[in-house]
């Protein structure tokens, strides 16, 4: 029997076997753990975007329940910290208590009634996004000509005020919705150093001026036209969810604090939740940004809490598309490549949004997923059928890392110091 040899170049043999040709990756930091290939893993996002590997420092990690994201993600902060990064973190359902006392901080807990207040309003003075999204831009056009005289802080307002009054009515808002919450911003600026929601919601009712003549409309429809707003907005504030965004911001919460968990679990099950993680959500970004003597990641678990309203989501997209120039590395966390579809029907607002998200994460980390997530994850993730099809077979705490054009099979690695930061089954494996 003949026998015949086959010669190929290693860029050949790479096409068969896409793992055999990764390099280790241009940074010598953090540890995750053991490239299955051989030898240790290592993965920094900003170091990686200081050596022209990735162009974005934004992050994506998916993976259904117990497969080792969550372990992932508390270790791989908590290495992170020693580096003097800043760690921010959204936990709706206060997983994340034991990471921030091992780094040296209490958890901060939200709920209705509780020691905390935020104002979602606040705005850093020093906040100028003048990079916002395209989205946002237009957003603040269908406010009317008044928006142009606000700049910088003003202007962030604004915005911010437009994405949670979406988040609160779970739809695009009327040309006359913008319009009062622009003149309504604008009014009260002129007064206090300090907006609240509330200040809005009794400018909407009652509107103090009649500045809004030199638009063309009357007092009484724009009362009318802003009432479904000004409601929605009032249950913020004297509703369900009284205690919460009714005050200024605590001072305990403004302060520089290297590690920010913020707890919602008291309104996971609640579908104000939402809301929340936008109010939540628009503050961490006002004032953990553009650190002079760090940099900043910002953890949204239970992503799919966002991206299901259309406002927040919009919202969450301008965060990933201004990564760079604040400092700040992204990190949302799905259980499944499905749950972008969860998040709206296809091809909708939120749909494109969330697709948009992964595609502006140049990292991604996908754990084991079920045979029906495949084409999905070739489709969705830019990896190749092959490495897609490994997806349904890998063990607990082994990960497909997709990073830039390059892709990596990796066991996380745990000491045994992590072990209590990471234990989320203890009420399933006490005796």
């Amino acid at each position: 029997m003949k026998q015949y040899i086959h010669e190929a170049t290693t860029i050949q043999i790479a096409s068969a076997f896409p793992f055999v040709a990764s390099k280790p990756l241009a940074t010598n930091k953090i540890f995750i753990g053991r490239d299955l290939v051989g030898g240790v893993f290592l993965h920094d996002p900003f170091e990686l975007y200081k050596s022209g590997t990735i162009t974005s420092p934004n992050m994506i990690v998916i993976g259904q329940i117990g497969r080792g994201k969550s372990s992932l993600i508390k270790t791989y902060l908590y290495r992170e910290a020693i580096f003097d990064r800043q760690i921010v973190v959204l936990d709706p359902k206060g997983e994340y208590g034991p990471l921030a006392r091992a780094l040296g901080f209490e958890p901060i807990y939200l709920y209705p009634g509780g020691p905390y207040r935020l104002n979602p309003l606040d705005v850093a003075d020093d906040v100028s996004d003048s990079g916002s999204s395209d989205s946002g831009s237009e957003n603040l056009q269908k406010a009317g000509n008044g928006y142009r005289e606000g700049t910088g802080p003003i202007r962030k307002k604004l915005e911010l005020l437009i994405a949670i009054c979406i988040s609160c009515m779970r739809r695009e808002l009327y040309p006359i919705e913008y319009t009062a919450l622009e003149h309504a911003l604008s009014t009260l600026g002129k007064r206090y150093t300090t907006i609240l929601l509330t200040h809005i919601v009794q400018e909407l009712l009652d509107p103090s001026d009649d500045g809004f003549k030199k638009i063309g409309i009357t007092r009484e429809e724009i009362i009318l036209g802003s009432r479904d707003v000004a409601l929605e907005l009032r249950r913020l504030v004297y509703g369900e969810l009284a205690g919460m965004f009714d005050a200024p911001t605590s001072q305990s919460l403004k302060l520089s604090r290297n590690v920010f968990v913020l707890d919602l679990s008291a309104l996971y099950n609640s579908p104000a939740l939402g809301v929340m993680m936008a109010c939540a959500t628009a503050f961490v970004q006002s004032f953990y940004t553009n650190r002079e003597n760090g940099k900043t990641f910002l953890v949204v678990d239970e992503a799919w809490a966002l991206l299901q309203n259309p406002g927040i989501a919009r919202f969450l997209q301008a965060s990933w598309k201004l990564a760079r120039s604040r400092g700040m590395a992204n990190i949302a966390i799905f259980h499944r490549i499905s749950d972008l579809d969860a998040s709206g029907e296809y091809k909708s607002l939120q749909n494109q949004i969330g697709n948009g998200i992964v595609a502006d994460s140049e990292t991604v980390v996908c754990y084991a997923q079920p045979h029906q997530e495949i084409d999905r994850a070739s489709d969705d993730l830019g990896i190749t059928k092959e490495e897609a099809s490994l997806l349904p077979n890998l063990r607990k705490g082994i990960a497909l890392w997709k990073v830039g054009s390059r892709t990596y099979l990796v066991e996380h690695k745990l000491s045994k110091q992590e072990k209590y930061i990471v234990d989320t089954d203890s009420a399933l494996t006490a005796p």
